[in-house]
């Protein structure tokens, strides 16, 4: 842990440098709220020249065969595997999230996202159109040069890696932004990329949304950027973007998941699935949380008291713990945020079960803690019903008919993520069909799988990831006409 009390650097073509304008952020531990390290507040300046190191690498890189792309990225994946644990480690004092899932989940995560991006490189083809008889018609794809991902706090290194190795895949060269709040696992990446892929070709500045993010959506010649966040920050990005030039912007944003539970389900399996579809290992920080718990009226109340024994079960504590299951929020902020959304619950009138403030407790004095929380008799109508949270907060409502359900469970701006349980698959298709979310699991909850999009509906985003088709969203279609 000695490494995270010094002063870490940014990656630019291919040399870890400082920030030109000599200016630090200091990140803390969220369990302690102790500085831990510090990071570059890159400048405009030091965005321009990622820029310029990205271009000069990228059609060298592009030149490469897939093949020889997939031997790079696949030595990268091993480079980043080897230090595992290091990361690991850095990356939950950096963040709060528990240690536990994240052992089993980020590294990894990135690390097969690598060879999996790797192995699809080969496959990326155009095709021949028939348009007419005397001609051939071809497509192909071209990278875009320069791509730039904006990292969230809940994984920091995952998202750099894995929701990056696409474009490289496809020939691109990236610029990646960390969190600010969270970006001290980046700097262990940045070493690992200097040492294993061309200079150039993988960036990483650090710095807030309002000077290196913003310098990074505007620069004119990143035509293609990718955004992991709140619908509120896609939107500024979007008109930022558009103020400068043309681009292509994919956004994965926030969720308001309903999990809708019919009433032939074992009550005690759906509060396992219902506690685990919250991600509370990661404080329900996470796009994809099922934060709406949609139950019939039937098993109602039977659910409502299993999940309130699990939930009030959950240990608090250091979340390098490998017995603690909900450490702190990532931050100060974004911890009032959260209590700000349960004090609303409470003047609506909601039925608290469980937590709703600060745990009680000495050792909560310090950090950012949220007691994980439920509420019952939830509605359209309130506003914990409409507005993410983004934190360890079940909200849990009763239907009565199959349409009500569907009303719900659509009632909302969002439609990222949704679950259905029942053991009648006319029921779990019938509802798939109506839930406006992008990604459902039937009799499932809050898993990814490599190689099945990931992206949502309304205001959760545009674009799909996690599989071919985000490979082919970094690159450009050119059709080529022969005429003979």
């Amino acid at each position: 842990m000695e490494r995270i009390t010094q002063a870490e650097r940014m990656l630019i073509g291919g040399e870890l440098v400082e920030g030109g304008s000599g200016e630090w952020s200091t990140s803390v531990n969220p369990a302690t709220e102790e500085p831990i390290g510090r990071v570059p507040v890159a400048t405009r300046d030091d965005v321009e020249r990622a820029v310029v190191a990205s271009e000069q690498a990228w059609p060298e890189w592009a030149a490469r065969t897939p093949m020889e792309r997939a031997q790079v990225m696949n030595r990268f994946a091993d480079a980043i595997a080897a230090r595992a644990d290091e990361i690991l480690r850095v990356e939950v004092t950096d963040t709060g999230n528990t240690i536990r899932p994240m052992r089993m989940i980020d590294v990894p995560t990135a690390v097969e996202s690598l060879r999996y991006y790797a192995g699809l490189g080969p496959d990326l083809r155009g095709e021949t159109i028939p348009a007419t008889r005397d001609h051939i018609h071809m497509t192909m794809h071209e990278p875009y040069g320069v791509v730039a991902r904006i990292a969230p706090f809940n994984h920091p290194v995952m998202f750099a890696v894995a929701r990056t190795a696409a474009a490289l895949a496809a020939g691109n060269a990236v610029i990646v932004k960390p969190p600010e709040t969270s970006p001290l696992s980046a700097m262990i990446l940045a070493e690992i990329a200097k040492e294993v892929l061309p200079a150039g070709l993988f960036n990483i500045v650090t710095g807030d949304g309002r000077g290196a993010g913003d310098a990074i959506v505007r620069h004119p010649r990143i035509k293609r950027i990718a955004f992991i966040g709140s619908p509120v920050t896609g939107r500024a990005i979007q008109r930022a973007a558009a103020e400068v030039t043309v681009k292509h912007i994919s956004l994965e944003l926030g969720g308001k998941n309903p999990m809708i539970v019919f009433p032939d389900c074992d009550p005690e399996k759906i509060a396992d699935a219902a506690v685990a579809g919250m991600n509370f290992s990661w404080q329900g920080q996470s796009c994809g949380s099922l934060s709406r718990l949609l139950l019939h009226e039937d098993i109602h109340d039977r659910v409502l008291k299993a999940v309130v024994e699990r939930v009030s079960a959950l240990k608090l504590g250091d979340p390098l713990s490998e017995t603690t299951d909900v450490g702190p929020v990532n931050s100060e902020v974004h911890m009032k945020r959260i209590l700000e959304h349960c004090a609303a619950a409470d003047a609506d009138g909601a039925r608290k079960m469980l937590g709703g403030g600060r745990p009680a407790g000495k050792q909560f004095e310090k950090g950012y803690w949220v007691a994980p929380t439920v509420y019952a008799d939830i509605t359209p109508a309130h506003r914990l019903w409409q507005n993410e949270v983004f934190g360890p907060v079940l909200a849990v409502s009763k239907w009565k008919s199959f349409d009500q359900a569907v009303e719900m469970a659509n009632s909302t701006e969002y439609g990222l993520t949704g679950a259905i349980w029942t053991n009648d698959i006319r029921d779990a298709l019938r509802m798939a069909r109506k839930v406006r979310s992008g990604h459902l699991w039937i009799n499932g909850a809050s898993m990814h799988f490599l190689g099945v999009p990931f992206g949502g509906m309304k205001t959760s985003g545009v674009g799909r990831e996690e599989g071919r088709e985000e490979l082919y969203s970094y690159t450009e279609t050119k059709t080529i006409n022969i005429m003979l």
